[in-house]
């Protein structure tokens, strides 16, 4: 994106109607409301009442998903597979894999269950799993056994940005393969697969890509060149999806070789309206604008004597942590307000986008006031 062609803040923000009436802090969750979307949904029920059947409308619109988000992260085309969310992702990369030369999976506590979970489950099958709790651990525990490392980009509880490119590198030297959860990142923060230099990389569509649950990508740098064929697999992963032959199983020579059956089409318009959105920004300039509103909302907190976890500007990603006795109960009375907030584990999470601003931050610390003295 042309930074000088990127919209200001402000004129992005037009592009919420809902936030005249409602503050959005919740995007770490599920992003704020478009019009655009809007339009997006209305648009695929005039699809499908234009008379006949509107497969062929449907399917450009995953085909174009999959060209958004690869021109998005800098991957080509066929190395995009449109899958329902990142497990099945983090799954078809599992299955296709050999454990047993190389059994380790370096991951870390900062994993989102969605993806460890799926690293665990392939114990029987031969995986040693081991965690990372720091980022510095990666290259401690990575070695000539291990086979796959796993690393988020930005950790979903605090937002930690880890050094991804760093890892990567280890362990390609130590012959290992890196996949990246870069859910929490891709829409607030540069994304590139080619300055990660992974192997393999997820991302849905729900949270800062503007969308709907239901969609995710995986990006597979040699979607040909894996040990095994994946074990999930339906019509759109064969070579000829419209050949409907029953008795012939042939995988894609693409990254649709890990696709299953039928995407949810809701979410693909959806999808599509968000990544237009997101295209349309400087990948740095949203980074810049999140990284100053989480700077000035942990302050204006903490003046207020709220307690706030929130890493250092360099190390974060875009949200930031409210600690709180009771979160979902916050985060309930804050609804009551009209602040959407997303609460997780000790924290009620205050994530931003570039369509939040200062009033934002204000109606916030207003909602809030000085907590209570026990």
């Amino acid at each position: 994106m042309n930074p000088d062609l990127s919209p200001a803040p402000d004129a992005f923000r037009k592009r919420f109607p809902v936030l005249e009436r409602r503050v959005h802090l919740a995007g770490c969750s599920l992003g704020a409301r478009s019009a655009d979307l809007d339009t997006a949904l209305a648009r695929m029920l005039d699809d499908m009442a234009d008379g006949g059947a509107p497969w062929a409308l449907f399917e450009e619109q995953v085909r174009l998903a999959r060209v958004q988000f690869a021109a998005l992260v800098g991957a080509r085309t066929d190395q995009i597979a449109v899958v329902p969310n990142a497990s099945v992702g983090a799954y078809q990369v599992a299955s296709a894999l050999e454990w047993t030369a190389r059994p380790k999976v370096v991951t870390t506590t900062l994993e989102f269950p969605s993806v460890a979970h799926v690293w665990l489950a392939q114990r029987p099958r031969g995986a040693e799993v081991v965690h990372a709790e720091q980022a510095e651990e990666y290259a401690e525990l990575t070695d000539e056994r291990t086979r796959l490392v796993s690393v988020p980009l930005i950790g979903y509880q605090d937002a930690d940005r880890l050094p991804a490119e760093r890892i990567a590198r280890a362990a390609h030297d130590a012959g290992a393969e890196v996949f990246v959860d870069a859910y929490q990142a891709v829409g607030v923060a540069p994304v590139d697969v080619r300055r990660l230099e992974c192997d393999y990389l997820v991302a849905g569509t729900a949270k800062y890509l503007l969308g709907l649950p239901g969609l995710a990508f995986l990006y597979v740098r040699e979607p040909g060149g894996m040990p095994r064929e994946p074990r999930l697999t339906g019509w759109f992963g064969r070579v000829d999806p419209f050949a409907f032959d029953p008795r012939r199983l042939d995988f894609a020579p693409t990254a649709a070789r890990f696709e299953t059956g039928t995407p949810a089409i809701p979410a693909c318009y959806a999808a599509n309206a968000g990544l237009r959105l997101i295209r349309s920004l400087d990948p740095n300039a949203v980074r810049a604008h999140v990284h100053d509103l989480t700077d000035l909302a942990a302050d204006r907190l903490t003046a207020l004597g709220h307690r706030v976890r929130a890493l250092p500007r360099e190390r974060r990603g875009a949200h930031i942590g409210l600690l709180a006795a009771d979160p979902p109960a916050l985060a309930a009375r804050l609804a009551d307000r009209g602040i959407a907030v997303s609460p997780r584990g000790d924290v009620v999470r205050l994530s931003f986008h570039y369509y939040n601003n200062a009033d934002d931050v204000a109606a916030l610390c207003a909602a809030l006031g000085a907590p209570k003295q026990r």
